[in-house]
């Protein structure tokens, strides 16, 4: 049974920083498409990052690029997004997803993940901004 469990999350002022953390298991994490998404009140969800964990092949959101790095530990089957220079729109739910990857080709496609092609997601962590 897959499971993902997210930690990390809370409060922060804007300008300061968080690391989410996504412990992963019941599939092979080392070869697996991993991505943090984000869910604001009255907004649709939306990809932040996504990673490859075989090959470092990532993606990142346009307004969170250069801010935020997502990374993968193989060894403790854990993913995390350090999120740096956090702004008030940030604030949303974060959420970790996974879905096996389709050989030969990258775990996103112009304009990021699509939600709808990751089967497996954890319960999510609040992150909230603060001005």
């Amino acid at each position: 049974q897959v499971q993902l469990v997210e930690s990390g999350g809370g409060s922060a002022q804007a300008g300061g920083s968080l690391r989410l953390s996504c412990a992963a298991s019941g599939f092979t994490f080392s070869s697996y498409c991993m991505a943090w998404f984000r869910q604001a009140p009255g907004k649709e969800r939306e990809g932040v990052a996504v990673v490859y964990t075989g090959a470092s092949s990532s993606y990142y959101e346009d307004s969170v690029q250069g801010r935020f790095t997502i990374s993968a530990d193989n060894d403790k089957n854990t993913l995390y997004l350090q999120m740096n220079s956090l702004k008030p729109e940030g604030t949303a739910m974060y959420i970790c997803a996974a879905r096996p990857p389709v050989l030969g080709r990258l775990c996103y496609s112009r304009g990021g993940p699509r939600a709808s092609e990751f089967p497996h997601w954890g319960q999510g962590t609040q992150v909230t901004v603060s001005s």
